[in-house]
C-alpha cells in the first residue's frame, strides 16, 4: 500500500547485526525522529526510507528482511562511501560547521567531483524510492545534509507530493558557503529549493540559508522574502522560465524528551553507574561533558579551559573532577582518529600535571554508555557545552532536565541551543580558553539557590518543543501550504 507520510534519512530506525548462527538481530534506534514519527500512530500509513549502512543491513535487504514501516536501500557500498564520507562528512559538514584549515583545505579537484557524482547517485536512489512508495499527494519529510538534492529530484519525478526538508546542522554564512565550487553550490541550493518547505533549528541558520540563495543564485531571479504577513520564503524562477517557485522556510527548535529522560534516568542501571562514579571521584564537585569526539564539539579547548581553571584557581585542585565522556565518532576518517587521540593525550597530560593520590582531575570515558551518561547528567554541578558551532546540541537541553540538585550551564554562543537557553546559561566564546575557565569558576562558585533557579528555567526552555511536537508541527505546516 502506498504511503501517506514518508521520512527519508541516511540512518534509519533499525539496524541488523548478524548472529553466529546466520540469523539477523534487529536493533531499534532512538532519537527525535523515532519519537516524532511514533506520535502519528501505527495506522497513519507512514514509511521510513533509509540506507543500508553495514553488512548486516545489506544482508537483510538481500534476504527481504524488513521491519514494518521501514524500507532500507541497498545502495552500492562504494557509492555510499563516496557520498557519505567523501561529500557529506568531509565537505558539507566542514562547510556548515566552518571547520576547514583554509591555508591547506579544502581542495576541490577531480576526485571531489568524482565523489560529487556519487553523492548525486546516492540522492537519486532516495528520490526514486520515495517516488515509487508515495501515495498521491503524500507528505515527504527529507532529513539533513546527506540528502540535499532529494527535494529537487523528487519534485521532477512526483510534482504532486508535499515535500519538506529539515537541516539538523547549522547553515554556513554566504562568505563560507562560497568555498564550494560554483556549480556544486548552485546544484545543492536548487536541490533544497525543490521542497515546498525547509525547516531549520534556529532563525540564525534560516537567515544564513536565505542569504546563500541570494548570493549564489542571482541568475535565477531569486528573491528572499520576509513580509510581515507571511512566513519567510525564497522565490526563484526555475531556469529562467515557467512559473516562479516559492519555498517556505520555518524554524523548529528540537527540544528534549522530558518524560523519557526523567523516567529512564531513574532506572536501576543508572543508579548503579552513579554509585560507581561516586566511588571513583568521592564527594568532589563535577564538571560534566558528554559528546561524540566530533571536531565541532571543541573537547580539546574544553580540556584546556579546565587546566587553566586548576592553574588560575588552585583552590579547586582536589575539589572538582571533570567527567569527560567523549565517545568516538567517524573513526574511519583520519582527522577524527587524530582528534580522538589528542583528547586522550591531553587528558593524560592534565592528570600527570595535577593528579595526586585520591584525586584524578579528569575522568575520561570513551565507551558509549547511555546509562552512564544519564548518571553524569544527574551528578553534574556544571555542564560544559562549548561547541565551535552546533546546529542545536541536545546535551545542553538534557542535563538540566534530569539534574538532581541543579546544574550551572556553561554554553557556547555558537550552539543553536543558545538561542533558547542563553538567558539562563553562562555564555562563552568557544575559542576563548581563558574566558571559559573564568566561566567554569563562576559556575562552580554559584550560590545553590541561583543554580537551582537557573536550572528550572533551562529545563522549561529545553522541553518547549519535544520530539513528537517538533515532528507534528513540521508535518502540519507542510500540509497547510
Amino acid at each position: 500500500m502506498a504511503a501517506q507520510i514518508l521520512v527519508a534519512s541516511n540512518r534509519g530506525p533499525v539496524s541488523y547485526v548478524p548472529r553466529d548462527d546466520g540469523a539477523l538481530d534487529a536493533r531499534r534506534g532512538g532519537g527525535g525522529l523515532v519519537s516524532g514519527l511514533s506520535a502519528i500512530g501505527p495506522d497513519a500509513g507512514a514509511l521510513w526510507v533509509c540506507s543500508a549502512l553495514g553488512e548486516g543491513d545489506r544482508e537483510a535487504v538481500r534476504r527481504g528482511v524488513s521491519e514494518p514501516g521501514v524500507k532500507m536501500l541497498d545502495i552500492d557500498a562504494a557509492v555510499h562511501a563516496d557520498a557519505y564520507n567523501g561529500i557529506a562528512n568531509s565537505a558539507l559538514w566542514f562547510v556548515h560547521h566552518m571547520l576547514y584549515q583554509t591555508p591547506l583545505e579544502p581542495v576541490f579537484d577531480a576526485e571531489f567531483r568524482r565523489q560529487w557524482t556519487a553523492y548525486r547517485l546516492y540522492n537519486r536512489a532516495f528520490a526514486q524510492a520515495l517516488a515509487e512508495e508515495a501515495a498521491d499527494g503524500a507528505a515527504v519529510l527529507v532529513q539533513d545534509y546527506h540528502l540535499t538534492l532529494v527535494p529537487g529530484m523528487l519534485r521532477e519525478l512526483r510534482p504532486d507530493l508535499r515535500i519538506g526538508h529539515f537541516s539538523h546542522t547549522p547553515w554556513a554564512p554566504p562568505e563560507y558557503f562560497r568555498m564550494l565550487p560554483d556549480e556544486v553550490a548552485e546544484e545543492l541550493l536548487l536541490g533544497m529549493l525543490g521542497a515546498d518547505r525547509l525547516g531549520f533549528l534556529t532563525w540564525r541558520w534560516l537567515k544564513a540559508f536565505q542569504s546563500c540563495c541570494l548570493d549564489r543564485l542571482g541568475r535565477f531571479d531569486v528573491l528572499g522574502s520576509w513580509p510581515k504577513d507571511e512566513a519567510p520564503s525564497v522565490r526563484y524562477q526555475p531556469h529562467g522560465q515557467g512559473r516562479p517557485h516559492r519555498t517556505e522556510l520555518g524554524v523548529h527548535g528540537l527540544g528534549a524528551d522530558a518524560e523519557f529522560l526523567r523516567e529512564r534516568s531513574r532506572r536501576a542501571d543508572v543508579d548503579e553507574r552513579m554509585a560507581a562514579l561516586r566511588e571513583q571521584i568521592g564527594d568532589a564537585r563535577t564538571i560534566v561533558r558528554v559528546d561524540r569526539t566530533e571536531l565541532s564539539k571543541n573537547i580539546v579547548r574544553g580540556l584546556l579551559a579546565y587546566r587553566a581553571l586548576l592553574t588560575e584557581h588552585p583552590e579547586w585542585q582536589g575539589e572538582v573532577v571533570h567527567l569527560a565522556f567523549a565517545y568516538p565518532s567517524r573513526q574511519d576518517l583520519a582527522v577524527y582518529r587524530d582528534y580522538t587521540a589528542e583528547v586522550a593525550r591531553l587528558t593524560d597530560e592534565i592528570n600527570a600535571e595535577f593528579g595526586r593520590d585520591g584525586w584524578t582531575p579528569v575522568v575520561l570515558h570513551v565507551e558509549d554508555d547511555f546509562a552512564r551518561s544519564l548518571a553524569a547528567y544527574r551528578m553534574a554541578d556544571v555542564a560544559l557545552v562549548n561547541p565551535i558551532r552546533d546546529g542545536m546540541n541536545l546535551v545542553a537541553k538534557e542535563v538540566p532536565v534530569v539534574s538532581d540538585a541543579g546544574c550551572a550551564l556553561v554554553l557556547s554562543r555558537e550552539a543553536g541551543a543558545h538561542e533558547e537557553l542563553g538567558e539562563h546559561a553562562l555564555t562563552v566564546n568557544p575559542y576563548d580558553v581563558s574566558a571559559t575557565a573564568a566561566a567554569l569558576h563562576e559556575a562552580l562558585s554559584m550560590d545553590p539557590t541561583e543554580r537551582a533557579e537557573r536550572t528550572k528555567h533551562l529545563a522549561s526552555a529545553a522541553t518547549a518543543l519535544p520530539p513528537e511536537r517538533w515532528f507534528l508541527d513540521q508535518l502540519a505546516a507542510l500540509r497547510e501550504l
